[in-house]
């Protein structure tokens, strides 16, 4: 059975909480059934509830019906230790690559990534891969990844939020440094004298920057 591969991330740009990746594999039927749900790029159903929600709904049904699918988790820590050496692409490339591994896609597998000039060296490994911007436009298998890292990524941070609602209220915009996440940590390092260790220290390090908050 040949397969197409999508992969993609959700969660590179915030200051709370891990990162998602993913990698979707579809056959043709496959890819067909996802078109018909209505499979898009993720950003598309927005951050409120109705969007998660939505989200939440297609995941299940995407992970219920494509022939190979898998998903990791990358902590802060790890992202940390990427970016504070100038490697956070890198770190995307290595996990996109585990994942292809853990799925046993073949090194002739046509592997469709989000991201031009990020994932374009992989194809010294996969000599069919495209690598491109915009890739949820490009395949639906992309579009389908994108949707399971961004539910896994909107999971991960509802913990998070839950974790110091009781403390500092509700702690919106998905980790994303805005208004609400830089009162939330100025009121968390006034407490504590220290950021959350839900926060990543490199923030910004990957721009010629670092955390500056106040």
């Amino acid at each position: 059975m040949s397969l197409v591969y999508g992969a993609d991330e959700a969660g590179r740009g915030p200051i709370l909480g891990p990162m998602t990746i993913a990698v979707v594999g579809v056959d043709d039927a496959a890819a067909r059934e996802l078109v018909e749900l209505g499979v898009a790029d993720s950003k598309r159903f927005g951050s409120n509830e109705e969007g998660r929600r939505q989200r939440r709904e297609l995941a299940e049904r995407i992970r219920e019906r494509v022939p190979a699918c898998r998903l990791r988790m990358v902590e802060v820590e790890e992202i940390d230790h990427y970016t504070f050496r100038g490697q956070l692409n890198a770190l995307e490339r290595r996990v996109v690559l585990e994942l292809l591994a853990a799925l046993e896609a073949p090194r002739d597998a046509e592997v469709i990534c989000d991201g031009a000039r990020m994932f374009a060296p992989l194809r010294s490994c996969f000599p069919r891969l495209r690598a491109v911007d915009d890739g949820e436009s490009a395949h639906v298998a992309v579009a389908a990844a994108s949707i399971v890292a961004k539910d896994a990524r909107d999971r991960a941070f509802a913990v998070i939020a839950e974790r110091y609602e009781e403390q500092f209220g509700p702690v919106r915009g998905g980790g994303y440094l805005n208004a609400a996440t830089r009162r939330f940590l100025e009121a968390y390092e006034a407490r504590h004298g220290r950021l959350p260790p839900e926060a990543r220290r490199s923030w910004g390090a990957d721009k010629g920057g670092n955390l500056s908050l106040f």
